[in-house]
Formats: C-alpha cells, structure tokens, sequence
C-alpha cells in the first residue's frame, strides 16, 4: 500500500478544540492544578459512566541527530520535565502521551494515546536490534531537526528515505524543527525550509525552546499527529471519507 497523502490541515478534527469551552470536561481529564498529569504504561484518564469515550492507541518514533531535541520533545508532549542539559539517550524511552479530539464531521470525541518511543542515535548504531524494536507496529515516525544545526536539517533526506522502501508498512511522516525562536543562532534558512517542503510534501511543525504553562505550545503537533493517524486509519480501513460508521471496526 502507498504512502497515505496527507490531509489538509483541520479537515479532519475541529481545529483549537482545546480552547473550547465544551472540551474542558475531556482536557480536565490529563490536567492535575493546570499542571499535566503522567500517565504510566497502565494508567489512562477515567471519565464518568456516562460519558462514553473510545480511546486509539498509536505508537510513534522519535528519529533525529543527537542533540537536536528529541527527548526534550517527547518530555513536552508527555508533560514531564524537560532536562536542563544534554545527555545521549543510551538505550530506549518510552512515554505516554493522552489528547482528547474531536472528529469534524461526525462530533465524535476521542482519546489519543500516543506511546512516544525515543532512541539515542549512537545507541541505534552499536545494538542492531534496537531499531528494529522501534520499527515494530510503529504507526508514525517524528523527524526532527534543530534550527541551530544545519547537518540535522541536511540529514532529513537519508531519514526520511529509509522509511520509504519496502518491506516497511506505511507510517505516518511528520517533520519537526525544534529550537526554532533562537534566532540569533538559526543554520537553516527559511527558502530552505520551503524547498524541502516541496520535495517531500510533508506536514512541518516549528518548536520553540520555551515551555508555556497551557497546552497552547503542544497542541499543533498532537492536533497534527492525530490528524494524520486518523486520517490514515480511515484510508486503510477502504474510506478516504472521515465517517464514523465505517471506521467503527478500528477501536
């Protein structure tokens, strides 16, 4: 099966849906005083009886250079502490990642939970059976790059390529550049950025180094990424159409 397009951003799930009023009983959920709650590999959010919420489970890759932000990514989107320094991931992590959407044409409220699996590279080079752990029934794959570090962005071809030749099952593809308000330090140019836009048309995402304390600076990339899982799974299930009853075998 070929690589699924993907679709147009807000065409699947209601955009901002987080900064509804209606949502706030679902956000509440993966909130503890504002503040995100950790979900461990056992723990889900628990919702009245009478709220009846399904729940997908994906899990995603995180692939990328050394150094150019995948653990801090991952530590953001799970809601954990982001380290103050560097270090070389030796082996792998894993963490848990629970968002609440909302489909756009049916009003169908859903929990995302993402499993985030994060490598370090020279860990991935010395143990072969690494990557093909991380390859196993992976359902996307987050390429990272630093705007602060132009062999990173020079890299993303030779990442993204590897995942594009068989026997390797069709994943879902996006691009992250992290570090992306340091510009007094930016390698990566703007033309650039477009250029590889156009070659690969794929969904790129800008990260800052600075944490809010909402969801604000999360929620275009976990929007992005359920977008792009839902929309694939619909595809793969025989619809190109987002409807519910015929997406109903999936949960």
């Amino acid at each position: 099966m070929a690589d699924v397009r993907p679709p147009a951003p807000g065409s699947v799930l209601v955009s901002d849906w987080h900064r509804c009023k209606e949502s706030k009983e679902f956000f509440n959920k993966i909130l503890h005083k504002k503040m995100r709650k950790n979900f461990g590999l056992l723990e889900s959010p628990v919702m009245p009886p009478q709220v009846a919420v399904d729940t997908v489970h994906y899990k995603i890759f995180i692939s990328g250079k050394s150094g150019v932000g995948k653990t801090a990514l991952a530590a953001r989107l799970a809601g954990l502490s982001i380290p103050n320094l560097h270090y070389e991931t030796t082996g792998i992590e894993t963490s848990v990642v629970y968002w609440p959407v909302k489909l756009k044409d049916s009003g169908r409220v859903l929990f995302f939970r993402l499993q985030l699996w994060d490598c370090g590279e020279n860990a991935l080079r010395r143990f072969d059976h690494l990557l093909p752990s991380c390859k196993e029934q992976v359902d996307a794959v987050l390429f990272l790059f630093s705007f602060t570090d132009r062999t990173s962005f020079d890299d993303l071809s030779n990442q993204i390529a590897k995942w594009m030749v068989p026997p390797v099952s069709p994943v879902v593809k996006l691009v992250v550049g992290t570090k992306f308000d340091l510009f007094m330090h930016c390698d990566v140019a703007e033309r650039d950025v477009k250029l590889f836009q156009e070659r690969w048309r794929l969904p790129l995402l800008r990260v800052g180094g600075e944490v809010g304390d909402g969801l604000g600076d999360i929620a275009p990339v976990l929007n992005c990424l359920a977008e792009q899982l839902w929309h694939q799974d619909c595809v793969t299930a025989g619809s190109a159409g987002i409807h519910t009853q015929e997406t109903e075998t999936l949960l």
